[in-house]
């Protein structure tokens, strides 16, 4: 089942382990509470790239801090966090498909029909990206359990 994840096998126990434990909320976050690790969900969907945030420019919301890039970007997301928010709590969406809370490297993403979707590394991207709706409905089936946890 985790063949083709291009993980190292500690970091998918360690994963397994925080979220078993309790310690992942149902959005993924740093230890400081930023989402996508401190990077902006807007600029994904509009400027089609990953783009840093700012601390000058925050929003709380679902448990975490999301950081923009602009106070424009912000206030996208502030009035409709859903649309902008990354799936499965931005948790990796392989993993999500796999039965796996995964962390995610914010430089592999894509956006499919209006909704963002991240991943662990570049090379998990290329896995997911070889049957994206195959691994949606296995994603969209394990996220509510895993989302409970």
């Amino acid at each position: 089942m985790l063949r083709n994840l291009g993980l190292g096998l500690a970091a998918i126990l360690f994963s397994a382990t925080l979220a078993g434990a309790g310690f992942a909320a149902e959005i993924n976050k740093t230890l400081l509470g930023n989402a996508i690790e401190g990077y902006d969900p807007v600029a994904y969907h509009i400027q089609g790239k990953p783009v840093e945030g700012s601390g000058d420019f925050t929003h709380d919301w679902g448990g975490a801090t999301w950081r923009f890039a602009s106070a424009e970007n912000r206030d996208l997301f502030a009035a409709d966090p859903e649309k902008y928010a990354p799936a499965y709590g931005g948790y990796c969406a392989y993993g999500v498909a796999q039965g796996y809370k995964v962390d995610i490297d914010p430089q592999a993403w894509s956006v499919v029909d209006g909704t963002l979707y991240l991943n662990y590394s570049k090379g998990v991207q290329q896995t997911w990206e070889e049957d994206i709706p195959g691994y949606l409905a296995q994603a969209d089936a394990e996220w509510p359990a895993l989302s409970a946890e």
